[in-house]
């Protein structure tokens, strides 16, 4: 309900400063005849106002970034960092193990990370906002941290999952790529974990992070879902 009414105001301001403007009739009659004799261009207007929208955030969240710098975010206390400390190319990403872009993005990260893993700076943040399973997931994964040899497979194989990511199943795959459970567990109940999560979301909080994927390729921000040609135009520019 919120989001109708939400789209109906904002197809009102649209109609509204397209009048202002001389594109539309100054007469309320002739404003409605007009739009009813001609529907699509209210959903051109909205569509082209939602693109500026993006645009502008896209634009504040790169802005954002800059201002933290990159050392912000190869951050242990919220990464699992990896790679040459001085590498020429830089590769972040924020992910919750229960999105299906992130889930999406899986072939490009993962030829990317095996092409690149002895030259490029790896940083791979846990931000879990899909919830409790999520949050499971993350702890699980922050934990595994510890296990340094094991959490690169525990990444790729628990984001290459297509079910949900609960408990028995997070478990299970930790188990299957050699993770030692006990210590997983107990690790798990370190405050440290905990304390990783909320910086994790702290940190994207001020970079303007509000969704999965995000990523920061060599500086350049991005937020969705990527493959191998968006990843190389990143890498490139």
């Amino acid at each position: 309900m919120l989001g109708a009414l939400g789209g109906a105001a904002l197809a009102v301001a649209v109609v509204f400063a397209a009048a202002a403007f001389g594109y539309l009739p100054q007469n309320e009659s002739a404003v409605r005849g007009y739009l009813v004799a001609h529907p699509e261009i209210l959903a051109v207007m909205m569509e082209k106002l939602q693109a500026q929208q993006d645009d502008s955030d896209d634009a504040a969240r790169q802005a954002a970034v800059d201002r933290l710098g990159l050392k912000a975010f190869f951050d242990p206390n919220v990464a699992y960092v990896t790679g040459p400390e001085k590498a020429k190319i830089t590769f972040v990403e924020f992910f919750d193990y229960n999105c299906p872009y992130c889930r999406a993005s899986l072939p490009a990260v993962k030829k990317f990370y095996q092409q690149h893993k002895n030259e490029a700076r790896f940083a791979f943040i846990e931000f879990p906002i899909k919830g409790p399973d999520s949050t499971f997931a993350a702890r699980a994964a922050i934990a595994a941290r510890r296990q340094p040899d094991k959490y690169i497979d525990f990444f790729f194989a628990l984001m290459d999952e297509q079910e949900m990511a609960t408990e028995p199943l997070v478990l299970g795959v930790a188990k299957k790529v050699g993770l030692d459970i006990p210590r997983l567990e107990a690790d798990m109940k370190d405050p440290s974990v905990d304390r990783a999560i909320d910086a994790s979301h702290n940190l994207a909080m001020r970079a303007k992070i509000d969704g999965t994927p995000a990523f920061i390729i060599n500086g350049k921000m991005r937020e969705g879902a990527i493959d191998d040609d968006i990843l190389n135009q990143l890498t490139k520019s």
